[in-house]
């Protein structure tokens, strides 16, 4: 329940359009919903300026759809990450609104449109096997309402192809860079740009590169200053921060 809705319900018991039992229900629910499976945080957006994200591995196809459901009642957008094309389609029943992104495996309701940022975030891969980990950062920071620009394939394999595009990183605010394998290319970018980098390791790799292990410790022992690191194959988490920070 936002400010407003909280007004208006104190409104309408004083209008008598609803009665003292009623409000002291929704009044209840202020702060979470306790679905039976879940707890719904309905006082997210309001602590933290974002609503509460759905993450949807491990969770049934009932489960999901229960949660948007229940989500759809206080007019808010809202974000489902890891979730499968099954669970797309209980949603899509239930709200015509909802989109899927394939490769980022995020389900997208935009109920209320957002102004979008003049700055821009860049999501930046190593490789295109790195592309399903960026596109969730991607379409996270556009959720939120930030501007993204994408640039794939540019990996320290053939080092050109990242110079040739670095105007275009430059210009941006924030710069997320998704790599596996030995998870170098943070590093390259942290000692070109007078930005914040965050740094995604993906479990793309050989063997030894541990899923994603391997790309972890390297960014973390990264020389270059700037460069912060998120949880292996965590997209959402770095276009969550990158937006937060595309924002300030």
């Amino acid at each position: 329940m936002r400010p407003e809705e909280l007004k208006q319900l104190f409104t309408s018991v004083r209008n008598g359009e609803i009665g003292i039992d009623d409000a002291v229900k929704k009044l209840k629910e202020f702060s979470f919903t306790d679905l039976g499976h879940s707890k719904i945080d309905n006082h997210r957006e309001l602590r933290t300026g974002y609503p509460e994200v759905i993450f949807c591995s491990g969770k049934t196809v009932d489960q999901v759809r229960d949660i948007v459901q229940h989500m759809l009642t206080g007019n808010q957008n809202i974000l489902a990450t890891r979730a499968t094309e099954k669970m797309y389609t209980a949603v899509k029943k239930i709200c015509d609104e909802a989109k899927f992104h394939a490769l980022a495996r995020i389900i997208s309701i935009k109920r209320t449109q957002q102004k979008l940022t003049q700055t821009t975030i860049a999501v930046v891969t190593a490789g295109t096997s790195d592309i399903p980990v960026a596109e969730e950062a991607a379409v996270t920071a556009e959720f939120f309402g930030n501007r993204v620009s994408r640039v794939f394939d540019v990996g320290v394999a053939g080092i050109h192809r990242l110079y040739n595009k670095l105007p275009e990183i430059r210009n941006a605010r924030v710069i997320v860079v998704v790599a596996g394998m030995e998870g170098a290319l943070p590093s390259i970018v942290g000692g070109l740009v007078d930005k914040p980098v965050i740094a995604v390791p993906t479990s793309v790799g050989y063997g030894a590169s541990f899923n994603g292990l391997s790309a972890l410790l390297g960014m973390l022992t990264s020389c270059a200053s700037g460069v912060s690191v998120v949880n292996i194959d965590n997209g959402f988490g770095a276009g969550y921060m990158a937006g937060m920070i595309n924002k300030l």
